[in-house]
């Protein structure tokens, strides 16, 4: 029998420490060179290492199970592909993790004319599996030495395990001094004035010249934000950390769907008063509430056209949700896949990206990104995820991340640009969003010297 048929062995154990902190030390010290940590309702899953693995790219779609390799070309429909692709995995109840870049939209939307050879979307069956909740630890590994090695670390005890105490890495956050990111919004303006969209999230990256310790900056960072969903990864060549605000799209086995759009910000301070007076002047911003109800409107159009007729509905309508150094306008939109067969991937074909990180109209919106923005945006405001053998989805929206590719490390953010929109203040925007991780970024310790000889 071939490795990739064996059931993999699941136990029950207790853990010491917080359920983060375990995640992280079996991120840190574990047995695999790629893993992904994600964080859902108080329940931190950790997934190590690769029993299989699933690319998306510009024109065919790979599964690779520990090298006997199905690759297939998609046309019209990639996420269908994909769900094919996952529909053949010859094991039953697994479990997949991974990321979608934004330009995954590109492709969901047919465009893939100016698309390189980067992957869309890459997703992991793991070895080793591990859920963490305060009632203790659920274990699901493929081999016997796989568990023992998680075992040992989850009994590990902590010498430090307080708050992780450190002098943050200085980032500047203010733009080039050449105002390229005002002369953009300004540019994103006038294209609104003209007809050509309603809205377009324009982003802007800031560099981080220090090396991160990004494990530790994970705990601070999740001790000082209020995420939707946080995560840590590092896989298919990408390492990230980050405390998503939203949710792009969310799929229940027996396929209810929601997303949660999340649009009008404004900063927190710290002080009671003051961000209870911001809050107030945010729910009656006109700008700001325009900007929401837009972004609501469309999500509400794109989950008609996947769900049940008569199933959608509006939910939590212009609540304000906190998160992190900023405050947000949010809403939550619910419906009922009509056909559970297709599996959740149709959700996530119609919702992806979320409307909040690109714009309105969408097609519009990808033009003037491209035009706007330097180069590929990748991870940022795609999606981390993870979608089961039993029909369910979750992809947290990338965004309040630190990155790190190819020797870079950097962070992004955007601001939603309307007819209204003043470049200062959306500069302002993006520092705020900034800061919800900027705050947090942990130093790598230095090498210690060789001693001398």
């Amino acid at each position: 029998m071939s490795t990739t048929t064996v059931p993999p062995r699941t136990s029950r154990v207790a853990f010491s420490g917080s359920p983060e902190r375990a995640a992280v030390r079996l991120a840190e010290a574990g047995p695999h060179g790629q893993y992904v940590v994600y964080e859902r309702d108080g329940v931190w899953s950790y997934a190590g290492g690769v029993r299989a693995s699933l690319v998306l790219d510009r024109s065919r779609v790979t599964l690779d199970q520990q090298g006997e390799i199905t690759s297939t070309r998609w046309h019209d429909d990639p996420l269908g592909t994909v769900h094919h692709l996952l529909s053949l995995l010859p094991y039953p109840d697994w479990q997949a993790y991974g990321w979608a870049a934004f330009e995954l939209s590109y492709a969901l939307a047919g465009d893939t004319a100016e698309l390189g050879a980067e992957p869309l979307l890459h997703l992991v069956i793991p070895e080793t599996e591990v859920r963490l909740s305060p009632g203790g630890a659920e274990i699901r590994c493929s081999t016997p030495a796989g568990e023992d090695a998680v075992r040992a670390l989850l009994a590990t005890a902590e010498p430090n395990a307080g708050t992780v105490e450190f002098t943050p890495v200085p980032v500047d956050l203010g733009e080039a001094p050449q105002g390229s990111y005002r002369a953009s919004v300004a540019r994103a303006v006038e294209a609104i004035r003209g007809g050509e969209l309603q809205k377009v999230i324009v982003s802007r990256a800031v560099p981080v010249e220090r090396e991160l310790d990004l494990p530790a900056t994970y705990l601070a960072g999740r001790a000082v934000n209020s995420p939707a969903r946080s995560f840590l990864l590092d896989l298919g060549g990408i390492e990230a950390v980050g405390f998503s605000p939203e949710t792009v799209v969310e799929v229940s086995a027996d396929g209810r769907v929601s997303t949660q759009p999340l649009a009008g910000t404004r900063a927190l301070v710290g002080d009671r008063a003051e961000d209870a007076a911001r809050r107030a002047e945010l729910l009656t911003d006109a700008k700001e509430i325009y900007e929401h109800a837009i972004s609501v409107q469309v999500a509400w159009e794109e989950m008609t056209g996947v769900c049940r007729a008569g199933s959608v509905r509006a939910e939590e309508f212009m609540t304000v949700k906190e998160r992190g150094s900023v405050q947000h306008i949010a809403s939550r939109v619910s419906g009922e896949l009509p056909d559970l067969g297709r599996g959740p991937w149709p959700a996530l074909a119609a919702l992806f990206p979320a409307v909040t990180a690109s714009g309105i109209p969408k097609a519009a919106a990808f033009r003037a990104i491209r035009r706007l923005e330097p180069g590929p945006r990748g991870l940022y405001s795609g999606a981390v995820l993870t979608a089961g053998s039993d029909g369910s989805l979750d992809a947290a929206l990338v965004l309040r991340t630190v990155f790190r590719q190819q020797g870079r490390t950097w962070l992004r953010a955007g601001a939603g640009v309307v007819e209204h929109s003043s470049p200062d203040r959306e500069l302002e925007e993006t520092c705020e969003k900034l800061r919800s991780v900027s705050r947090s970024l942990v130093p790598a310790l230095a090498p210690t010297p060789a001693p001398a000889t």
